[in-house]
């Protein structure tokens, strides 16, 4: 997901104020049909504006809005509008024209209350403009902070649980390779080449926050089948693609976790192990993932735990939310998982 910066720059300070200035002179020079009166009350107007909007903005709504003392805040802005009121009384009289209030299409003597009320609402319309503005960018900058902070954490977890499932995978790995070599076997060296394509693998071609390419993810799960195998006399392991999946993208290390039960928990004491993968996508552009492995009936099931199964699940809750299904069931001597996820082209 790309990065968006909704960081309120200085100078959005001064191309706002600058284009609702011109807009403003040239708004009231046609109406009066004196652009130069226009230019100059303006100014005075502005430079009264901006004051008022950033005492509220960075002093009144912190100190008291922010601190629920909202009946402080409201005197303290009559205050600051009365304020406001005074200066732009007697600078434009001083300055400007004798007629303080040429819109009102008759001269109008300081403190009338029309005047006066005129002014404060004229302030309050600037006031509630900039600030909705100000306020409207401060919570897209903050939305996007959460965003991405909540992204980071993301990525964190998710980092450690793949994390966890490389030592776990290794560490049993090395144990078998451990077992061979006591017997002295000629197996070691094929196994030891096997486990550098797999570090190979995980080292250099996953990385930290995409996917990876499906075929490749069976080419490891494929060599990871080869050490296995070097464990057990008679092991049957078919792996049936039943659709194109040239461009299929999947979560790397997803899959290898149930695979590594099936071999843990369906070798034991089980002579003849017999283990199918079948990938297959359907027609709503969702990986069917299913995992077949015969068992001894007299093996207690419920010791089919661990950290693998239930990493694999953490990690579907954070890819995917709850738009995935993952199954356990038993048929005859047969334990079946099905893992189903989706698919997505970007």
């Amino acid at each position: 997901m790309n990065k968006i910066n909704f960081e309120i720059k200085p100078s959005y300070h001064f191309w706002f104020w600058g284009v609702y200035f011109i807009l403003n002179t040239f708004r009231w020079g046609a109406y009066f049909n004196d652009y130069m009166y226009s230019f100059k009350s303006n100014l005075l107007e502005f430079a009264l504006h901006i004051p008022l909007v950033y005492l509220n903005l960075f002093y009144l709504v912190p100190q008291f809005v922010l601190k629920s003392k909202y009946l402080k805040f409201s005197i303290s802005l009559l205050i600051s509008l009365f304020a406001v009121y005074l200066l732009k009384t007697g600078l434009t009289y001083l300055l400007i024209s004798e007629n303080i209030w040429p819109e009102a299409n008759r001269e109008y003597q300081p403190f009338d209350i029309n005047h006066i009320v005129a002014v404060c609402i004229g302030e309050l319309y600037v006031l509630s403009m900039a600030s909705s503005v100000y306020f409207t960018l401060t919570w897209l900058k903050e939305r996007e902070r959460n965003r991405a902070l909540t992204e980071s954490q993301f990525k964190i977890k998710l980092k450690y649980l793949k994390s966890q499932i490389q030592p776990h995978f290794f560490f049993n790995t090395l144990n078998n390779l451990y077992s061979l070599s006591l017997a002295s076997s000629e197996k070691v060296p094929v196994v030891i080449l096997k486990l550098s394509k797999l570090m190979e693998y995980v080292l250099y071609e996953i990385k930290d926050t995409g996917f990876i390419p499906l075929i490749k993810e069976i080419d490891y799960i494929e060599n990871y089948i080869e050490i296995e195998k070097l464990r057990f006399e008679e092991v049957d392991v078919n792996v049936n693609i039943d659709s194109d999946i040239e461009n299929v993208k999947v979560p790397p290390l997803l899959f290898i976790s149930l695979i590594e039960n099936a071999f843990k928990h369906g070798g034991i004491n089980n002579k003849h192990l017999k283990i199918k993968l079948n990938f297959k996508m359907d027609k709503n552009n969702r990986l069917n993932f299913e995992i077949i492995n015969n068992f001894v009936s007299s093996q207690d099931l419920k010791s089919k735990k661990g950290i693998g199964l239930q990493n694999t699940k953490s990690r579907l809750k954070l890819l995917f939310k709850d738009d995935f299904i993952l199954e356990q069931k038993i048929k005859f001597n047969y334990f079946i998982i099905l893992l189903q996820i989706p698919v997505y082209e970007n």
